[in-house]
């Protein structure tokens, strides 16, 4: 059973996300990534399997299938 470690909610469903992730001195954006995302505040949740392929994926084991350019905003 489904239960959020953010808001304690117990209701999600299955959804595909995208998620950016800081590698040493690069920002790797992974999209439709399968997670169960909480219905009332919108956290993800991975399951082992999904996350142990991502960080395979972005450390090498796999190619990007293409390159985004980004406006960057200091908030200060």
């Amino acid at each position: 059973m489904f239960k959020c470690h953010v808001c304690g909610s117990l209701e999600s469903q299955q959804e595909r996300v995208s998620e950016m992730y800081e590698l040493e001195d690069k920002r790797v954006l992974v999209e439709g990534i399968p997670a169960t995302v909480c219905q009332r505040c919108g956290e993800a949740i991975f399951s082992r399997e999904t996350t142990e392929r991502v960080r395979r994926m972005v450390h090498g084991e796999a190619k990007p299938t293409g390159t985004l350019t980004v406006e960057v905003f200091a908030f200060s």
